[in-house]
């Protein structure tokens, strides 16, 4: 059965996705020089991309609290292993990776403490992430949605937030996540699945 694409809906595209300039060419040199021992090299790539990375993973994680934690340890792991970047223009993707991976872990982490009743299960915050200009009830749908999106196995919610949110293809949500594309599909198809019952409830 051939899967068709299936658009964002409303409440998605009002999350403010997170843009940077920086040019592979700048960062390819940059990582050369860090690689030299450079240490200002390595803290041009931090300025570049914290904003890029931070915002990642406060999207996989809905929450603030664990974001700072993941962004240092991703940089610490990312400049510790320069070495191993065999393109060092496609810096920016390996670093997202290293935040994927990561926060995929921490969900993990998190979800199994909160069934062993080791930790209270929070509210998301996603607040910070909405545009502006989101209106009160596409704001409030997205927060019902996003509940929903806090319930999925850690794998099949990154899946999803890194398709329809981040708006990577699913080549791209395959090679971050280190899986098939056909993990890739049907793991979005039950996420999505998930979100379509939610809806027929809402209506």
């Amino acid at each position: 059965m051939r899967m068709t694409r299936k658009a964002p809906s409303e409440p998605v595209r009002q999350l403010r996705l997170v843009s940077v300039s920086a040019s592979s060419h700048e960062d390819a040199e940059l990582v050369e020089a860090a690689r030299n021992g450079d240490e200002g090299a390595c803290e041009a790539l931090f300025r570049r991309h914290h904003r890029k990375v931070a915002g990642l993973a406060f999207r996989l994680l809905g929450r603030d609290d664990d974001v700072d934690d993941i962004v240092q340890d991703a940089f610490i792991e990312a400049f510790a292993s320069l070495t191993r970047l065999n393109d060092p223009q496609a810096f920016s993707s390996w670093l997202c990776a290293i935040v994927v991976t990561r926060v995929g872990k921490r969900l993990r982490r998190r979800r199994l403490l909160e069934r062993l009743l080791l930790a209270p299960k929070r509210p998301l915050e996603i607040h910070s992430a909405l545009s502006p200009s989101c209106p009160p009830d596409v704001a409030l749908e997205l927060s019902a949605v996003y509940r929903v999106i806090d319930d999925l196995p850690p794998s099949v919610r990154m899946v999803l937030l890194l398709r329809r949110v981040q708006g990577l293809t699913n080549e791209e949500v395959a090679q971050c996540m280190k899986l098939s594309v056909a993990t890739v599909k049907r793991r979005l198809a039950e996420a999505e699945e998930r979100l379509d019952r939610f809806r027929e409830v809402m209506r």
